[in-house]
Protein backbone atom coordinates (compact mmCIF):
# COMPACT_ATOMS: atom_id res chain seq x y z
CA UNK A 1 0.00 0.00 0.00
CA UNK A 2 1.28 3.47 -0.90
CA UNK A 3 0.25 6.17 1.56
CA UNK A 4 0.64 9.90 0.95
CA UNK A 5 -0.42 12.42 3.56
CA UNK A 6 -0.60 16.11 2.74
CA UNK A 7 -1.31 18.73 5.39
CA UNK A 8 -1.30 22.33 4.21
CA UNK A 9 -1.31 25.68 5.93
CA UNK A 10 -3.41 28.62 4.68
CA UNK A 11 -1.54 30.72 2.16
CA UNK A 12 1.12 28.12 1.38
CA UNK A 13 1.50 25.57 -1.38
CA UNK A 14 2.55 22.02 -0.57
CA UNK A 15 4.44 20.17 -3.31
CA UNK A 16 3.69 16.50 -2.98
CA UNK A 17 6.22 15.26 -5.54
CA UNK A 18 9.25 16.37 -3.56
CA UNK A 19 7.46 16.16 -0.22
CA UNK A 20 8.14 19.86 0.45
CA UNK A 21 5.22 20.11 2.86
CA UNK A 22 4.96 22.91 5.41
CA UNK A 23 3.64 22.29 8.91
CA UNK A 24 5.04 25.16 10.91
CA UNK A 25 3.46 28.57 11.52
CA UNK A 26 0.94 29.21 14.25
CA UNK A 27 -2.75 29.53 13.50
CA UNK A 28 -3.12 31.85 16.49
CA UNK A 29 -0.81 34.60 15.21
CA UNK A 30 -3.54 36.86 13.86
CA UNK A 31 -5.14 36.99 17.30
CA UNK A 32 -1.82 37.10 19.10
CA UNK A 33 -0.94 40.36 17.35
CA UNK A 34 -3.85 41.95 19.20
CA UNK A 35 -3.27 40.26 22.55
CA UNK A 36 -2.49 43.57 24.32
CA UNK A 37 -5.71 45.23 23.14
CA UNK A 38 -7.70 42.16 24.10
CA UNK A 39 -6.18 42.25 27.58
CA UNK A 40 -6.99 45.95 28.06
CA UNK A 41 -10.53 45.37 26.81
CA UNK A 42 -10.97 42.46 29.18
CA UNK A 43 -9.88 44.61 32.13
CA UNK A 44 -12.27 47.45 31.24
CA UNK A 45 -15.29 45.21 30.70
CA UNK A 46 -14.61 43.03 33.77
CA UNK A 47 -14.29 46.10 36.01
CA UNK A 48 -17.45 47.69 34.67
CA UNK A 49 -19.41 44.45 34.92
CA UNK A 50 -18.86 44.60 38.68
CA UNK A 51 -19.88 48.29 38.77
CA UNK A 52 -23.05 47.67 36.75
CA UNK A 53 -24.08 44.56 38.71
CA UNK A 54 -23.69 46.35 42.05
CA UNK A 55 -25.47 49.45 40.71
CA UNK A 56 -28.30 47.30 39.37
CA UNK A 57 -28.85 45.80 42.82
CA UNK A 58 -28.67 49.18 44.57
CA UNK A 59 -30.99 50.98 42.12
CA UNK A 60 -33.28 47.92 41.82
CA UNK A 61 -33.12 48.24 38.03
CA UNK A 62 -33.78 45.03 36.11
CA UNK A 63 -32.60 46.72 32.91
CA UNK A 64 -29.21 47.39 34.51
CA UNK A 65 -29.02 43.86 35.93
CA UNK A 66 -29.85 42.30 32.57
CA UNK A 67 -27.28 44.51 30.86
CA UNK A 68 -24.77 43.45 33.51
CA UNK A 69 -25.62 39.83 32.69
CA UNK A 70 -24.98 40.55 29.04
CA UNK A 71 -21.73 42.28 29.98
CA UNK A 72 -20.77 39.11 31.83
CA UNK A 73 -20.96 37.33 28.47
CA UNK A 74 -18.49 39.92 27.15
CA UNK A 75 -16.15 39.08 30.02
CA UNK A 76 -16.44 35.37 29.25
CA UNK A 77 -16.09 35.97 25.50
CA UNK A 78 -12.99 38.11 25.91
CA UNK A 79 -11.60 35.63 28.42
CA UNK A 80 -12.11 32.80 25.93
CA UNK A 81 -10.35 34.77 23.21
CA UNK A 82 -7.40 35.47 25.51
CA UNK A 83 -7.25 31.89 26.77
CA UNK A 84 -7.44 30.39 23.26
CA UNK A 85 -4.60 32.59 21.98
CA UNK A 86 -2.40 32.23 25.06
CA UNK A 87 -2.83 28.48 25.55
CA UNK A 88 -2.47 27.68 21.85
CA UNK A 89 0.72 29.73 21.60
CA UNK A 90 2.13 28.23 24.80
CA UNK A 91 1.34 24.71 23.66
CA UNK A 92 2.91 25.30 20.26
CA UNK A 93 6.07 26.57 21.95
CA UNK A 94 6.24 23.48 24.14
CA UNK A 95 5.53 21.18 21.22
CA UNK A 96 8.20 22.78 19.05
CA UNK A 97 10.87 21.71 21.53
CA UNK A 98 9.39 18.25 21.99
CA UNK A 99 8.11 18.85 25.53
CA UNK A 100 4.47 17.90 24.90
CA UNK A 101 3.42 15.30 22.36
CA UNK A 102 0.19 14.08 24.01
CA UNK A 103 -2.24 16.61 22.55
CA UNK A 104 -1.77 15.87 18.88
CA UNK A 105 -4.54 18.31 17.90
CA UNK A 106 -3.28 21.05 20.19
CA UNK A 107 -5.47 22.78 22.77
CA UNK A 108 -7.72 24.63 20.35
CA UNK A 109 -10.84 22.77 21.52
CA UNK A 110 -10.64 24.58 24.87
CA UNK A 111 -12.20 27.56 23.09
CA UNK A 112 -15.17 25.42 22.04
CA UNK A 113 -15.63 23.95 25.51
CA UNK A 114 -15.62 27.46 26.96
CA UNK A 115 -18.16 28.57 24.34
CA UNK A 116 -20.49 25.72 25.36
CA UNK A 117 -20.23 26.67 29.04
CA UNK A 118 -20.83 30.30 28.06
CA UNK A 119 -24.03 29.29 26.24
CA UNK A 120 -25.32 27.46 29.32
CA UNK A 121 -24.55 30.51 31.45
CA UNK A 122 -26.33 32.81 29.01
CA UNK A 123 -29.46 30.65 29.01
CA UNK A 124 -29.51 30.90 32.80
CA UNK A 125 -29.09 34.69 32.76
CA UNK A 126 -31.79 35.18 30.10
CA UNK A 127 -34.20 32.87 31.92
CA UNK A 128 -33.74 34.72 35.20
CA UNK A 129 -34.22 38.13 33.56
CA UNK A 130 -37.45 37.06 31.81
CA UNK A 131 -38.84 35.52 35.00
CA UNK A 132 -38.00 38.64 37.00
CA UNK A 133 -39.49 40.90 34.32
CA UNK A 134 -42.87 39.15 34.57
CA UNK A 135 -42.80 39.41 38.36
CA UNK A 136 -41.93 43.11 38.28
CA UNK A 137 -44.64 43.93 35.78
CA UNK A 138 -47.13 42.56 38.28
CA UNK A 139 -45.55 44.33 41.25
CA UNK A 140 -43.22 47.14 40.07
CA UNK A 141 -40.56 48.12 42.64
CA UNK A 142 -39.28 51.65 43.01
CA UNK A 143 -36.33 52.18 40.66
CA UNK A 144 -33.75 54.95 41.16
CA UNK A 145 -33.83 56.35 37.63
CA UNK A 146 -31.20 59.07 38.05
CA UNK A 147 -28.49 56.74 39.32
CA UNK A 148 -29.53 54.18 36.72
CA UNK A 149 -29.00 56.75 33.95
CA UNK A 150 -25.53 57.72 35.20
CA UNK A 151 -24.35 54.10 35.36
CA UNK A 152 -25.84 53.34 31.93
CA UNK A 153 -23.99 56.30 30.38
CA UNK A 154 -20.71 55.15 31.95
CA UNK A 155 -21.38 51.63 30.64
CA UNK A 156 -21.95 52.97 27.15
CA UNK A 157 -18.64 54.85 27.36
CA UNK A 158 -16.78 51.70 28.45
CA UNK A 159 -18.29 49.71 25.59
CA UNK A 160 -17.35 52.37 23.02
CA UNK A 161 -13.72 52.37 24.23
CA UNK A 162 -13.50 48.56 23.91
CA UNK A 163 -15.32 48.73 20.57
CA UNK A 164 -12.58 51.02 19.23
CA UNK A 165 -9.80 48.82 20.67
CA UNK A 166 -11.05 45.64 18.98
CA UNK A 167 -12.21 47.05 15.66
CA UNK A 168 -8.93 46.55 13.80
CA UNK A 169 -8.29 43.06 15.15
CA UNK A 170 -11.80 41.91 14.19
CA UNK A 171 -10.79 42.19 10.53
CA UNK A 172 -7.90 39.75 11.00
CA UNK A 173 -8.93 37.20 13.61
CA UNK A 174 -12.24 35.37 14.01
CA UNK A 175 -11.41 35.01 17.69
CA UNK A 176 -11.16 38.79 18.11
CA UNK A 177 -14.19 39.24 15.87
CA UNK A 178 -16.30 37.15 18.25
CA UNK A 179 -15.34 39.36 21.18
CA UNK A 180 -15.94 42.45 19.05
CA UNK A 181 -19.48 41.35 18.17
CA UNK A 182 -20.22 40.66 21.84
CA UNK A 183 -19.21 44.21 22.74
CA UNK A 184 -21.23 45.61 19.84
CA UNK A 185 -24.35 43.82 21.08
CA UNK A 186 -23.72 45.02 24.64
CA UNK A 187 -23.40 48.59 23.36
CA UNK A 188 -26.94 48.31 22.01
CA UNK A 189 -28.04 46.99 25.41
CA UNK A 190 -26.53 50.03 27.14
CA UNK A 191 -28.46 52.30 24.78
CA UNK A 192 -31.65 50.46 25.77
CA UNK A 193 -30.94 51.03 29.45
CA UNK A 194 -30.33 54.73 28.82
CA UNK A 195 -33.67 55.04 27.00
CA UNK A 196 -35.43 53.26 29.89
CA UNK A 197 -33.80 55.57 32.45
CA UNK A 198 -34.78 58.70 30.52
CA UNK A 199 -38.41 57.57 30.16
CA UNK A 200 -38.53 56.59 33.82
CA UNK A 201 -37.23 60.00 34.88
CA UNK A 202 -39.41 61.98 32.47
CA UNK A 203 -42.74 60.16 32.80
CA UNK A 204 -42.41 57.90 35.84
CA UNK A 205 -43.22 54.80 33.77
CA UNK A 206 -42.18 52.02 36.12
CA UNK A 207 -43.07 49.36 33.53
CA UNK A 208 -40.29 50.58 31.20
CA UNK A 209 -37.51 49.06 33.31
CA UNK A 210 -38.77 45.43 33.28
CA UNK A 211 -39.81 45.70 29.62
CA UNK A 212 -36.33 46.86 28.56
CA UNK A 213 -34.79 44.20 30.80
CA UNK A 214 -36.91 41.52 29.15
CA UNK A 215 -36.01 42.90 25.72
CA UNK A 216 -32.30 42.52 26.50
CA UNK A 217 -32.97 38.99 27.76
CA UNK A 218 -34.78 38.11 24.54
CA UNK A 219 -31.91 39.66 22.55
CA UNK A 220 -29.52 37.27 24.28
CA UNK A 221 -31.50 34.07 23.64
CA UNK A 222 -31.18 33.59 19.82
CA UNK A 223 -27.47 34.46 19.90
CA UNK A 224 -27.04 32.02 22.80
CA UNK A 225 -28.84 29.28 20.85
CA UNK A 226 -26.57 29.79 17.84
CA UNK A 227 -23.46 29.76 20.04
CA UNK A 228 -24.51 26.57 21.85
CA UNK A 229 -25.54 24.80 18.63
CA UNK A 230 -22.23 25.63 16.95
CA UNK A 231 -20.24 24.49 19.99
CA UNK A 232 -22.12 21.17 20.21
CA UNK A 233 -21.71 20.58 16.47
CA UNK A 234 -17.96 21.09 16.70
CA UNK A 235 -17.62 18.91 19.80
CA UNK A 236 -19.52 16.15 17.97
CA UNK A 237 -17.11 16.60 15.03
CA UNK A 238 -19.94 17.30 12.61
CA UNK A 239 -19.21 18.73 9.18
CA UNK A 240 -19.26 22.56 9.11
CA UNK A 241 -22.73 24.08 8.79
CA UNK A 242 -23.84 24.12 5.15
CA UNK A 243 -21.01 21.84 4.01
CA UNK A 244 -22.12 19.31 1.35
CA UNK A 245 -20.17 16.13 2.13
CA UNK A 246 -21.90 14.16 -0.64
CA UNK A 247 -20.86 16.75 -3.20
CA UNK A 248 -17.24 16.60 -2.03
CA UNK A 249 -17.27 12.80 -2.21
CA UNK A 250 -18.53 12.98 -5.79
CA UNK A 251 -15.91 15.54 -6.82
CA UNK A 252 -13.10 13.50 -5.28
CA UNK A 253 -14.40 10.39 -7.01
CA UNK A 254 -14.41 12.24 -10.35
CA UNK A 255 -10.70 13.09 -10.17
CA UNK A 256 -8.62 11.39 -12.90
CA UNK A 257 -7.30 8.07 -11.64
CA UNK A 258 -9.66 7.79 -8.64
CA UNK A 259 -11.99 4.77 -8.73
CA UNK A 260 -13.43 4.93 -5.20
CA UNK A 261 -13.62 7.27 -2.18
CA UNK A 262 -14.26 6.01 1.34
CA UNK A 263 -13.62 6.91 4.97
CA UNK A 264 -14.29 10.59 4.16
CA UNK A 265 -14.39 12.92 7.17
CA UNK A 266 -14.82 16.70 7.37
CA UNK A 267 -14.83 18.45 10.72
CA UNK A 268 -13.99 21.68 12.55
CA UNK A 269 -11.19 21.71 15.10
CA UNK A 270 -11.99 25.21 16.36
CA UNK A 271 -12.98 28.57 14.91
CA UNK A 272 -11.57 29.10 11.42
CA UNK A 273 -9.84 25.69 11.43
CA UNK A 274 -11.64 23.12 9.25
CA UNK A 275 -10.01 19.81 8.33
CA UNK A 276 -10.69 16.83 6.07
CA UNK A 277 -9.37 13.32 5.52
CA UNK A 278 -10.21 10.57 3.04
CA UNK A 279 -9.05 7.33 1.44
CA UNK A 280 -8.70 7.65 -2.34
CA UNK A 281 -8.53 4.36 -4.26
CA UNK A 282 -6.72 4.58 -7.60
CA UNK A 283 -6.81 2.39 -10.70
CA UNK A 284 -3.86 0.57 -12.28
CA UNK A 285 -1.19 2.89 -13.68
CA UNK A 286 -2.48 5.97 -11.89
CA UNK A 287 0.02 8.53 -10.64
CA UNK A 288 -0.57 8.71 -6.86
CA UNK A 289 1.32 12.01 -6.63
CA UNK A 290 -0.94 13.56 -9.27
CA UNK A 291 -4.07 12.32 -7.47
CA UNK A 292 -2.82 13.77 -4.21
CA UNK A 293 -2.08 17.16 -5.78
CA UNK A 294 -5.49 17.34 -7.49
CA UNK A 295 -7.32 16.40 -4.29
CA UNK A 296 -5.41 19.01 -2.29
CA UNK A 297 -6.13 21.74 -4.83
CA UNK A 298 -9.83 20.79 -4.93
CA UNK A 299 -10.20 21.15 -1.16
CA UNK A 300 -8.26 24.41 -1.10
CA UNK A 301 -9.89 26.13 -4.09
CA UNK A 302 -13.49 24.91 -3.80
CA UNK A 303 -13.93 24.50 -0.05
CA UNK A 304 -11.27 26.67 1.58
CA UNK A 305 -9.88 23.72 3.56
CA UNK A 306 -6.11 23.68 3.82
CA UNK A 307 -5.59 21.06 6.52
CA UNK A 308 -6.16 17.86 4.52
CA UNK A 309 -4.93 14.30 4.93
CA UNK A 310 -5.37 11.82 2.08
CA UNK A 311 -4.49 8.14 1.92
CA UNK A 312 -3.97 7.02 -1.68
CA UNK A 313 -4.48 3.27 -2.19
CA UNK A 314 -4.02 1.05 -5.28
CA UNK A 315 -7.25 -0.73 -6.23
CA UNK A 316 -5.61 -4.15 -5.76
CA UNK A 317 -4.77 -3.43 -2.13
CA UNK A 318 -6.85 -5.18 0.54
CA UNK A 319 -7.52 -4.23 4.14
CA UNK A 320 -8.33 -0.50 4.25
CA UNK A 321 -12.03 -0.99 3.43
CA UNK A 322 -12.36 -3.21 6.49
CA UNK A 323 -12.20 -0.31 8.96
CA UNK A 324 -15.06 -0.93 11.40
CA UNK A 325 -16.02 2.72 12.11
Amino acid sequence: MRVFACVDEPGRTAVSRDHGHSHGPSLARAGARHLRRLTISFGIIAAFFVVEAVAGLLTRSLALLSDAGHMLTDVVGLGMALAAISLASRFEARQSVGRDRRHTFGLYRLEILAAFVNALLLFGVAGYVLFEAVRRLQDPPEVLGGQMLVVALLGLGANLVVFALLREGARESINVEGAYLEVLADTLGSVGVIVAAVLLQAFGWTWVDPVVGAGIGLWILPRTWRLGRQAVGILLQSAPVGFDVARLEGELGALPGVVDVHDLHVWTLTSEMDAASAHLMTGPGSDAHEVLDRARVLLHDQYGIDHTTFQVEPSDHEGCAEVAW
